[in-house]
């Protein structure tokens, strides 16, 4: 299988639809393709009938069509490879320096209209009536989202790869929302393939309140996730004959993840970002359960399959990627619970591979030893030995490694126990 992946049996029209989820999803995505690459023997994920992508999972896809590797997305996150643009997490989160300080150098004007206002007419308005004026102070988004498209344009323009939907030589499909429609838009189709991938990808990524709208051709758009979640309709429209979606944004269910293991507080307690963070992932994947269901009415004569974090999931939810350590977590996370995903759901799952010239390798998902870092060509250095490249390391650093090894022994664990409990013709 080479570097992971085989060619696409019998023909079959196989696409990949990856739903976005910001940098967190990306990364989970990108542990998540690495175990899906390896156990389905049968499919070249750099080969795909169509690649469709929304924010983050335009990214991935796109690289994907330009020929990146499972394996060299994975070692990209933990690693600078020769040749390569180095992976900053950072890149996806600069402030909006600019805008913020043009809303501060309005606010004088702004103010002193709302008084005028109100004292000009104190029987006809409110005090905070005529204030509310000052809401047009707040950015449109808090991050700037042009460090991202430059990073894009600068992976996709180096070696072999292209910038261009016309020179890619794959079918890439990248969805966005035109904000003042609120109609989706499909880069890459025949009339907005003369829109850069990278520019594409940033236009899809733009959720409103955290990156700007972005401006193509006279129109604004913004996330492709505000119209549907993954897009897949957009595969089996072209012809797809199966689609294997990936979706990161799931809501956790706080009783099951204290069954799995959580000891923390309500969700309340962690403040509002993780109160949105909930109602953001439950809006999405409710309307993800009603399209899914849809693709079976419509599309009979196609399979779709989709793969995503239990809802017990406790350690995708509440991860912090920012930290090299964490981002490291959660690709090994993702890697390790689509293994064990691929083997509990594999009497279901054989038969609809087989249909399209796939096999699943249950042997290889079967194996509890198997690690994500050797199989993509890295040594996972031991916490000593990190410790002994670096004896200043803090008490948090030595704390990250306890937490790194307790996490994988109760990963490996699940996993073997997993293995152990499957029925014998997954095994």
């Amino acid at each position: 299988m080479g570097d992971g992946g085989g060619g696409n049996g019998r023909g079959s029209k196989v696409a990949l639809a990856l739903a976005g989820g910001g940098l967190a999803g990306a990364i989970y995505e990108i542990g998540a393709l690495r175990a899906l690459d390896e156990a389905l023997d049968g499919f070249d994920f750099n080969q795909a009938f169509l690649y469709v992508g929304v924010s983050a999972g335009a990214f991935l896809n796109a690289c994907l069509a330009n020929d990146l590797t499972t394996a060299q997305m994975c070692r990209a996150i933990v690693s600078t490879e020769p040749g390569e643009h180095p992976f900053v997490a950072e890149t996806f989160l600069t402030p909006t320096f600019k805008r913020l300080a043009g809303s501060a150098s309005a606010l004088p004007r702004l103010l002193f209209e709302a008084l005028r206002d109100y004292t000009a007419r104190p029987a006809e308005k409110s005090l905070l009536g005529s204030l509310t004026r000052l809401s047009r102070l707040l950015p449109v988004a808090w991050f700037d989202n042009e460090p991202m498209r430059a990073y894009l344009e600068r992976i996709y323009g180096i070696k072999n790869r292209t910038d261009d939907f016309r020179q890619l030589g794959k079918r890439l499909i990248v969805v966005a929302t035109d904000l003042d429609s609120g109609r989706a838009v499909r880069f890459g189709e025949p009339g907005l393939d003369h829109v850069p991938i990278s520019r594409a990808v940033q236009a899809s990524s733009a959720l409103p309140g955290f990156y700007p709208p972005v401006e193509i051709d006279g129109h604004r758009y913004v996330d492709g996730i505000l119209i549907k979640t993954v897009h897949a309709s957009v595969a089996l429209e072209a012809g797809a004959e199966l689609v294997l979606c990936l979706n990161p944004l799931v809501p956790v269910d706080m009783e099951l993840a204290r069954g799995a293991g959580y000891a923390g507080g309500t969700l309340v307690d962690q403040g509002l970002p993780t109160v949105l963070s909930q109602a953001v992932r439950t809006l999405v994947h409710s309307r993800l359960e009603v399209g899914m269901s849809a693709y079976g009415r419509k599309f009979a004569g196609a399979d779709v399959v989709l793969f995503e974090p239990q809802p017990e999931d406790h350690r995708m939810f509440f991860t912090n990627i920012f930290g090299f350590s964490e981002r490291r977590t959660v690709v090994e996370h993702a890697y390790r619970s689509t293994r064990r995903e691929l083997l509990r759901r594999a009497p279901e799952l054989e038969p609809i591979l087989a249909r399209h010239g796939i096999t699943l390798r249950t042997d290889l998902l079967s194996d509890p030893e198997r690690d994500l870092w050797e199989s993509v060509g890295l040594k996972k250095p031991e916490p000593a030995e990190r410790r002994k490249r670096a004896p200043e390391s803090s008490f948090t650093d030595r704390l990250d490694d306890a937490l790194d090894r307790l996490g994988a022994w109760a990963d490996a664990r699940a996993e073997s126990d997993a293995a152990r409990a499957s029925p014998p013709s997954s095994r």
